[in-house]
């Protein structure tokens, strides 16, 4: 008896239905990939947080932008004093000087067809059997630093995805593993990359599984190792960085069922916005593709378009963050010190400004990634549709604007990037609130549902039976 038990116990652990060895091999080969992309996302969190360090405090002295007294006007902005200040003239180019650098790197040392970052692994995984040229690990790492670290409006996601994406790759080649188990692996990176980056496990993992597809649909056989490199590579991460959240946001929750109205209207309004967020970006996109210039000239012009809407508006230049920050106490601080009180004009216009100079820092071939300022742009919709319904309701509804913020985030990543669970769960990770959860349900599946057929990815197929990896 006790040694047919001990057979059935073992039979237990080793077979039945959705357990073998082979899966735990996933799960090993997963954790590696996760420790792998966590290590080299620390070596690049760390670059960019040198060159931030060394140009925009060190070459810009980026403070001395923001030393005018509160409430000084825009006009201030072009005084005699200002305009022969050469740190601000240094805004100007230096977004091209870094763009062009990241872009003959890419040129010279990998195929230029892997430069675009979360677009070419997700291309990778649904055309070239998961294969991601390893040497995209640090020549995309430096031109990504180099171009957003000195100035250019993007975000560092999608080259880390496409880092990610090339340590599972790399991975599973050294392993000769199948062409299944590589695409696994790949997606595994991918989502480790995020994870770490974000500080957002949970929302890492389904991203994991959910970018593939501009449907709802996923990709189910990278769901379990997607969460096993993720909890790796956030850990090895945090060890260095700490666990704390990306951002600090006031804990305001969800206390009434008619916030639900304004909360569709904002739905409504990200839909617009990533119309025009996308629109905008394909066309300057098309227009520099369509250009006879050669390809350093394009994104030279690209990072000077930028620069120059950074000499206006010094914040735009690089990832934004700071205007999330900013978002989530909005109506009680400034957005740029010297341009006084925020009000909802004022986030209008740095929705507009960001995408603008995020479509010719990217759209013209510069190394960054779209994700990022699609977060920063819903965050600042989203704060000015709060500060409408705060300034027209009456103050027992309760809306606080920074709760718009945090859910225009969420609802503008998952209608421009099609991933609503991501998109749920990652404003909840990244900033420390998770009250929220209902409106960005909200938000997110109305505005994912109306901008059907629009994505910011082209290489996204609509769900599995469209996928050439599923043929």
């Amino acid at each position: 008896m006790f040694k047919r038990l001990s057979i059935s116990s073992w039979k237990f652990f080793l077979a039945g239905d959705g357990m073998s060895v082979r899966t735990g091999r996933y799960f090993v080969e997963s954790a590696i990939v996760g420790a792998i992309t966590g290590l080299v996302v620390v070596a690049f969190r760390w670059m960019i947080d040198f060159t931030s360090k060394v140009v925009m405090e060190g070459l810009c002295r980026h403070e001395a932008l923001s030393s005018l007294p509160d409430g000084a006007a825009i006009g201030r902005m072009f005084s005699r004093e200002a305009l022969l200040d050469p740190r601000r003239w240094l805004l100007v180019v230096l977004p091209a000087v870094g763009a062009v650098l990241g872009y003959l790197l890419i040129r010279r040392f990998s195929r230029l067809e892997m430069a675009r970052g979360t677009d070419s692994a997700i291309k990778a995984y649904h055309h070239e059997d998961g294969y991601v040229t390893a040497a995209v690990i640090p020549v995309k790492s430096v031109a990504s630093v180099l171009t957003v670290g000195f100035g250019g409006s993007a975000g560092y996601e999608g080259p880390v995805t496409l880092i990610g994406a090339a340590c599972g790759s790399a991975f599973a080649r050294m392993m000769n593993l199948t062409v299944r188990a590589r695409r696994i692996l790949m997606a595994a990176g991918l989502a480790a990359g995020i994870s770490a980056l974000f500080q957002a496990p949970l929302a890492g993992a389904i991203f994991g599984f959910e970018i593939f597809y501009s449907s709802s649909d996923i990709e189910y056989e990278t769901v379990l190792p997607s969460f096993i490199a993720s909890a790796v590579s956030y850990s090895v991460f945090a060890c260095f960085y700490g666990w704390a959240p990306l951002f600090a946001m006031p804990q305001v929750g969800f206390e009434n069922s008619l916030r639900l109205a304004p909360y569709f209207v904002l739905a409504i309004a990200v839909v617009f916005g990533v119309r025009f967020y996308i629109s905008f970006y394909r066309a300057v996109e098309k227009r520099f593709g369509d250009s006879s210039l050669p390809g350093w000239m394009r994104v030279a012009l690209g990072g000077l378009v930028t620069g120059a809407i950074g000499f206006v508006f010094p914040d735009v230049l690089g990832t934004g963050y700071r205007i999330i920050q900013v978002s989530f106490t909005a109506g009680a601080s400034n957005l740029f010190e010297h341009y006084g009180s925020l009000t909802i004009a004022g986030f209008v216009c740095f929705f507009f400004v960001k995408a603008i100079a995020t479509a010719f820092t990217v759209g013209s071939g510069g190394s960054g990634g779209v994700f990022a300022p699609v977060i920063v742009c819903g965050g600042t919709l989203g704060a000015a549709v709060g500060l409408f319904f705060a300034k027209i309701l009456p103050a027992s509804v309760g809306i606080h604007p920074a709760a718009f913020a945090l859910v225009g985030m969420a609802g503008f990543l998952a209608s421009a990037v099609r991933i609503p669970l991501t998109a749920i769960v990652m404003v909840a990770e990244i900033s420390g609130n998770h009250a929220l959860l209902l409106p960005a349900m909200w938000v997110c599946c109305i505005s994912f549902w109306l901008n059907n057929g629009w994505s910011l990815y082209r290489s996204q197929v609509h769900s599995r039976e469209s996928s050439p990896a599923h043929a």
